[in-house]
């Protein structure tokens, strides 16, 4: 029973689930900002192609 209950309590005072639910939310958030950069990249390079493209015709 004291091995049970001395689990228990290391379950509830450990910090492991939280700290990788941690890391996991950080990880989501770099990934959006990295796709929102790109895509801001992509629109800003497609857009000067078009303007090359144009000047060329």
């Amino acid at each position: 029973m004291k091995n049970l209950t001395k689990s228990i309590k290391n379950f509830l005072v450990s910090e492991d689930g939280p700290t990788a639910v941690e890391y996991a939310v950080m990880l989501a958030l770099i990934v959006i900002v990295c796709l929102t950069a790109i895509q801001a990249v992509g629109t800003n390079a497609n857009a000067k192609f078009e303007q090359v493209r144009d000047a060329l015709t």
